[in-house]
């Protein structure tokens, strides 16, 4: 019967307590028969949140990530080297198929994928030139490409714009190169948007640059403000001003609003 009963004490698990340095219970130990020490719940439920002892915060949506301003130097003059954003996607349209590739400058320090991200969902919107079907924008990552979307500092933008004698260092725009096969997307503007859309609209006004230099390369020219209190037209020069004459138009980043 004695022999018995010390073989059920040695066989079976006791469970301890577990005392913080503050003397308060922090959870549960299991010492099994082999001597190994198993951890309860609390411990469990520990590794499912951070360092702080508090739940990891949730990833940011794409959303949220284009509509974060990013602080860039207006006096920043890059490599002049590229990187092609890896990845392909089709296009949406039916109409006019264009490929295009994405390329960022080395070394700029703004995030490659949300670009690469940003072009494609803002040029297969239906509010986009993919409207009604047709255009049709789909991306590569090698071979022969209708243009290179290219995200650059101003320095390197100044340099590629030039080509095409424009001139981007007044108000430290944007261009469409049409004698190269670039479209640069200048840093700049990109991180920290402009006056006109201000804080709150960073989102729409990094779309807008997507729509405007590729509706240069598809041949469309500059416009202005028609009427007062009007969306502004997509290809109106909208990070210099949102007037024309006594016409102030509101910030619009679509060539089809409407959808």
């Amino acid at each position: 019967m004695f022999t018995g009963l010390c073989a059920a004490a040695v066989t079976a698990a006791t469970t301890l307590l577990v005392l913080g340095q503050d003397g308060t219970v922090g959870g549960t130990v299991t010492r099994a028969a082999d001597g190994e020490e198993r951890a309860g719940e609390p411990a469990e439920r520990e590794a499912e949140q951070d360092g702080s002892g508090q739940d990891a915060p949730p990833e940011p949506t794409y959303e949220e990530q284009l509509a974060t301003a990013t602080p860039v130097d207006p006096d920043l003059s890059g490599p002049g080297s590229f990187t092609v954003v890896p990845g392909t996607e089709p296009g949406a349209g039916r109409g006019t198929e264009l490929t295009y590739r994405v390329e960022v400058e080395d070394d700029l320090g703004l995030d490659p994928e949300l670009f690469a991200r940003a072009v494609h969902t803002t040029l297969t919107d239906e509010r986009s030139w993919s409207h009604e079907g047709r255009y049709s924008f789909e991306r590569v990552d090698e071979g022969e490409a209708d243009f290179v979307m290219t995200l650059a500092s101003p320095g390197t933008t100044a340099e590629w714009c030039a080509k095409s004698g424009l001139d981007t260092t007044v108000d430290n725009v944007s261009c469409d190169s049409a004698s190269t096969e670039r479209i640069m997307i200048n840093a700049y503007r990109w991180g920290e948007g402009s006056p006109t859309y201000g804080p709150d609209l960073v989102r729409e006004y990094r779309e807008m640059l997507i729509n405007h230099e590729v509706g240069h390369r598809l041949g469309l020219g500059h416009v202005g403000c028609a009427k007062d209190g009007d969306l502004a037209p997509v290809m109106m020069q909208q990070t210099k001003t949102l007037s024309s004459g006594s016409a102030t138009c509101r910030p619009n980043a679509w060539p089809h609003p409407e959808g």
